[in-house]
């Protein structure tokens, strides 16, 4: 009975961890660095098969140490206490309801962590010196983001973005061609501002919760009303920057394929300007969920476009 109890506990703890890396989620890692694959495609460059999967791979593992780390942090400072969780936001809710698995989080973390300095080391070895700044930069955001970034409020704005776009798209772009890319540079804007207004938005819920345990994100700073309408326009951006490109000569016509979302940035973008600071989770939630529809679809086009273009 004893080695029963202590296998369903064990088997609890994996399970805990496994909720903590939020896998629901972690579909958005591909979905950027999978840009950077098809920018080397287009580029002409022939880029291994192997080589593609470690940097899918990579970016798989950063974000699953972000949340994992997260979790572990909101957990030991006390905010998963008070938080009043979404499906969107607020965490997993998985150490709050076992809290012996939190060392396992915690280690996982760290492994993922290990095995993206791993990878890099790999690409770094292969093809050059400069994407040491890419890495340093990367582990820094995903070792500070949560205890230090979430008190400086256009830092923890711009983080995300810069972790999902500007490295994932062209610092993985580098270590696949060994060279910067106007291409993969412009192609990286749109995930750099859908992450931004992502995150942003899915801090809302959490104003009040974070603001007792100290922090200071640009939600707390900004309100429901005016966070809300920062995000619309992140949005409006990422779309703008498809036109923009091709005039630039920067992007191929196929990334226009994203502009069949447009009536759904209209509707989202309408939906948050009206938000005012009484709004309740209940108005808020749904469109929580249209965002990150939105944005998944908005990069899974994004691939498709330049995927056809090669």
């Amino acid at each position: 009975m004893d080695a029963s109890r202590c296998d369903a506990s064990c088997r609890g703890r994996w399970r805990a961890c496994l909720r903590s890396a939020r896998p629901n989620f972690l579909v958005l890692a591909p979905l950027c660095a999978g840009l950077s694959v098809l920018t080397a495609r287009l580029e002409g460059v022939p880029v291994a098969r192997v080589d593609s999967l470690l940097v899918l791979l990579a970016a798989l593992l950063a974000h699953a140490a972000v949340n994992l780390f997260n979790e572990h942090h909101d957990f030991s400072s006390g905010l998963d206490a008070i938080t009043r969780r979404t499906p969107f936001s607020g965490g997993s809710g998985a150490l709050p309801a076992r809290p012996a698995a939190a060392p396992l989080v915690w280690r996982a973390a760290a492994a993922c962590l290990g095995g993206v300095v791993v990878i890099g080391g790999w690409f770094l070895w292969r093809s050059g010196p400069w994407l040491l700044l890419y890495g340093l930069l990367g582990l820094g955001l995903v070792v500070a983001y949560t205890g230090l970034l979430t008190h400086r409020p256009w830092l923890c704005l711009l983080a995300p973005g810069l972790g999902f776009g500007t490295l994932m798209v062209v610092g993985a772009h580098q270590a696949l061609t060994g060279h910067v890319s106007s291409l993969a540079v412009a192609v990286s804007l749109v995930p750099t501002l859908l992450v931004c207004a992502l995150l942003l938005l899915n801090q809302v819920p959490d104003i009040d919760a974070d603001r007792r345990v100290g922090r200071r994100h640009l939600a707390i700073v900004l309100g429901r009303r005016r966070a809300g309408r920062l995000a619309g326009v992140l949005i409006v951006a990422a779309f703008l920057v498809v036109p923009a490109g091709g005039l630039a000569g920067l992007l191929p016509a196929t990334t226009w394929l994203i502009w069949l979302l447009l009536p759904v940035v209209v509707w989202l973008v309408h939906g948050l300007w009206r938000l005012s600071e009484a709004d309740g989770e209940a108005a808020l939630v749904p469109w929580l969920g249209v965002n990150v529809a939105l944005q998944l679809g908005t990069l899974a086009l994004l691939n498709l476009g330049l995927w056809l273009a090669g």
